[in-house]
């Protein structure tokens, strides 16, 4: 019998949960949950580290003991420690404007298409790569100073335990990580000027980084997205693609090697490490945070709506009216999305919502565009025939999301499990304490124990005339 404490830290908040495996069983409970707000810190957006290694520590206060503690947070971002190995400041948070437009700006020290074909990552102004540029230009003494750069779930890691590795899954979000060498990019970190040194020892997913109190500290694959597919219940994993569904959306397959072409970086699809020596190969797409937005601004307006009343209205309006580019940038930034929405729709010609439900349907029907679309160029570039999707994360609990996903790509959606990021920090956990002995088992494990709910694709106005019509209002918006 083990038993496991999993630290996972989502776009909104951070849980922990505990759970224990005995006699070929696997039960599990969250026993603390915490905020994960930003703060601003001299006009910079910034994760306030010491409180969550604060709720870190309650969180193990509640479990009380256990075999082993692991860490799963978002990605790209990290922190700088000093020779004193002590935190040389908060980690900066990935939306903070540092790093606009440093793509295009860096096209002169290594080409885009270079990039993309040493690294395997959409190129994109929030990876790690952009941010230490921003770093370099913005604060070069900080720079200077920094001895160690760790990621938030080896920092995390480290602050427990006081030894520093740098897990691959979530080295690989980085844009300096090479996915078919699996060791950094020589070529990026010289063009660039970063010095490999700054980089913990590279560790696999599964591995003991150190002791805390007796507990082991397990490196999982440190990105949550990497434990969320960990946690996939499918049985033949080369004809399922996943989604996993929370604040953003991240809809890919598994693969035995990266995908590095030109094709790939113009589709701004993505190649990370996963838990189990595999390949993710992803988009990462604008999700829920459309539909989180959207709510908060409704009750800045005074009006409060649970996620089942907006899915309820969403259901109730009439369909196929509008669409949107869920990544559009316009939609990126906090505020009035509702509002963003209407001007967009306005700017491309279209019928303008005007209900919370009406926009809400919008929302939805986009989203499974994008993902039939996203599907569509993952089959194109891989060859592959996928026969099933399924949906991980909190997207599981909304079913009008996973029928119009299903109706709109034509192919069955399989939802659950809820908790595929936690249940997948957990398998490596038990894979590493020895109780199974890989990922295929964990995963056999969880279609034992686990509820899901299949939907099966309807013929819906998703066929023909209005898919291409929704291709022609994304390249319209752009």
């Amino acid at each position: 019998m083990s038993s496991v404490l999993a630290f996972d830290f989502g776009a909104s908040g951070g849980r922990a949960v505990k759970a224990t495996y005995r006699s070929g069983t696997l039960e599990y409970e969250e026993i603390h949950r915490f905020e994960k707000k930003p703060v601003e810190e001299n006009g910079t957006l910034c994760w306030d580290f010491g409180a969550l290694l604060a709720e870190v520590r309650t969180g193990i206060q509640k479990a009380g003991r256990v075999d082993s503690i692991g860490f799963d947070t978002w990605g790209v971002d990290f922190g700088l420690l000093g020779k004193d190995g002590a935190l040389l400041a908060r980690p900066v948070h990935y939306r903070d404007k540092r790093t606009a437009g440093l793509p295009a700006k860096t096209e002169s020290v290594m080409p885009g298409k270079t990039l993309y074909a040493a690294t395997g990552n959409q190129i994109m102004n929030i990876n790690t790569l952009f941010q230490l540029v921003a770093l370099k230009e913005q604060d070069p003494a900080l720079f200077a100073r920094a001895d160690r750069l760790l990621f938030m779930p080896d920092l995390f890691a480290y602050s427990l335990c006081g030894n520093a590795v740098c897990e691959r899954s979530i080295a690989s979000t980085s844009q300096m990580f090479n996915p078919a060498t699996r060791e950094w990019s020589a070529e990026v970190l010289s063009a660039f000027g970063i010095p490999e040194t700054l980089f913990a020892p590279l560790a696999e997913s599964g591995t003991v980084a150190g002791t805390y109190d007796g507990m082991k500290i397990i490196s999982v694959a440190g990105h949550d997205t990497q434990c969320a597919v960990a946690a996939i219940p499918a049985v033949k994993a080369e004809k399922v693609a996943f989604l996993s569904c929370g604040t953003w959306s991240l809809i890919g397959t598994e693969l035995d090697a990266p995908v590095l072409t030109e094709t790939s970086m113009e589709r701004e699809l993505s190649n990370e490490c996963g838990a189990n020596g595999k390949i993710n190969y992803l988009k990462n797409i604008i999700g829920l945070w459309l539909i989180q937005e959207s709510r908060r601004e409704w009750k800045r307006q005074g009006t409060t709506y649970s996620f089942a009343d907006l899915e309820a209205l969403a259901r109730e309006a009439p369909g196929a009216r509008c669409c949107i580019d869920p990544d559009d940038p316009s939609f990126a930034p906090p505020g009035d999305v509702p509002e963003r929405i209407r001007e967009f729709c306005r700017k491309t010609g279209q019928y303008v919502p005007r209900s919370p439900g009406e926009i809400m349907r919008c929302v939805y029907e986009s989203l499974a565009f994008k993902y039939r679309s996203a599907l569509e160029q993952l089959s194109e570039t891989t060859g592959k025939r996928f026969e099933r999707l399924h949906v991980l994360g909190g997207g599981c609990r909304d079913r009008f999301l996973c029928q119009t996903t299903a109706d709109f790509c034509g192919i069955p959606v399989v939802a659950g499990p809820v908790e595929a990021t936690a249940l997948g920090n957990i398998l490596i956990q038990l894979t590493a304490l020895g109780d199974i002995p890989d990922i295929a088992a964990g995963r056999a494990l969880l279609r034992k124990t686990e509820k899901l709910k299949r939907y099966e694709p309807a013929k819906t106005e998703s066929d023909g005339k209005v898919f291409e019509k929704f291709r022609k209002i994304i390249d319209c918006g752009r």
